[in-house]
């Protein structure tokens, strides 16, 4: 029997809408320095959204997917084969120029000729992926069985409240938002010791139920003005940024973890009036995923209960309906 040269894709085919398809594209193969890695699940993400609707910059025709959690079944340099049979979680950087003053400096998300997984190059949505060793990072085993899936967003949101840090201990802290990105700050907020409120819409009450078999206090009442040392805004609208900043208290922390996606209006004239910090992080760095693992390591998150739903490759825009919808927490996809 002669094996295939091709395999099954979620392809974003060109600019405008109606332009991702379930697509045959070649198996890839790894170069030096590079794994293969047999995709275990790949989460949806807001970006993958973005992308889908032109709002998140691509290159197409491309391979989307960057959540992605997998096994090394393959290397392109021998003295990688240690690598062989580990369980991986990826940052999403394939390449990034090293000669720009952001990635002399260390902070190679910043680079502006950055090449990511899912948007520049083929990414998680397959069986199959090819990248970077220099990417990988071992999942530990108190991730769970898919929980490994959500380290990548974990390492995005400890590089906006790590770096540097954005909650101390005993702080009020409010997280607009209960998604996933919401959930995993959340618990990294209450993991630096703040004192941690999720808030939702009522239409949220599943999530939020998540949120509270973890022990999180949830609301969906409009919060207090000016009751939160550090507000953390995931929701990725308007209405739950504006709500933020004027839940933070004078001389508090506004962190923006969500992305919009379009230009919004905001009332931040708050950020003058009440001398707020404003902060974010952008992507992840190698810093933030030590910092996310070593969280995972200690238990001190529970990324688990956070996958709501597995849906097959094959069902791929029954996924991404669910993921517009804004269905459970995390929708991943599994290539079975």
């Amino acid at each position: 029997m002669i094996a295939s040269s091709t395999m099954l894709a979620v392809l974003k085919t060109r600019v405008g809408e109606d332009s991702v398809e379930l697509a045959e594209v070649p198996l890839p193969t790894p170069g030096a320095g590079e794994a293969l890695l047999r995709v275990v699940a790949t989460g949806i993400c807001g970006t993958d959204v973005h992308i889908a609707h032109d709002e998140y910059p691509c290159e197409p025709p491309v391979v989307m997917g960057h959540e992605i959690l997998g096994e090394v079944v393959a290397v392109g340099t021998e003295s990688d084969r240690h690598w062989l049979g580990a369980r991986v979680a990826c940052e999403t950087y394939y390449a990034t120029c090293e000669r720009c003053d952001w990635c002399r400096d260390g902070r190679r998300n910043l680079c502006p000729n950055r090449r990511s997984l899912g948007s520049f190059v083929n990414g998680g949505f397959a069986s199959q992926v090819v990248m970077p060793v220099l990417n990988l990072h071992r999942v530990p085993d108190s991730a769970g069985l898919l929980g490994g899936v959500l380290a990548e967003p974990l390492a995005c949101v400890t590089q906006c409240l790590l770096n540097p840090a954005a909650v101390q201990a005993g702080d009020r802290v409010l997280v607009t938002g209960p998604g996933a990105m919401g959930q995993v700050a959340a618990q990294v907020a209450r993991a630096l010791g703040g004192q941690v409120t999720l808030a939702g819409l009522p239409k949220d009450a599943e999530r939020l139920a998540v949120a509270e078999g973890l022990g999180m206090l949830t609301t969906t009442e409009r919060p207090d003005d000016s009751a939160f040392d550090v507000v953390i805004e995931c929701s990725g609208s308007a209405p739950g940024a504006a709500n933020a900043l004027r839940a933070a208290r004078r001389g508090g922390r506004y962190v923006q973890v969500g992305i919009f996606g379009n230009e919004v209006t905001l009332p931040f004239d708050l950020v003058l009036y009440k001398e707020l910090t404003v902060s974010s992080g952008f992507a992840s760095t190698a810093e933030s995923w030590r910092a996310a693992m070593a969280l995972l390591q200690q238990g001190l998150v529970n990324l688990e209960p956070l996958v709501t739903a597995q849906i097959p490759l094959a069902e791929f825009s029954e996924a991404f309906a669910m993921a517009m919808r804004g269905d459970g927490l995390k929708t991943v996809v599994v290539p079975g």
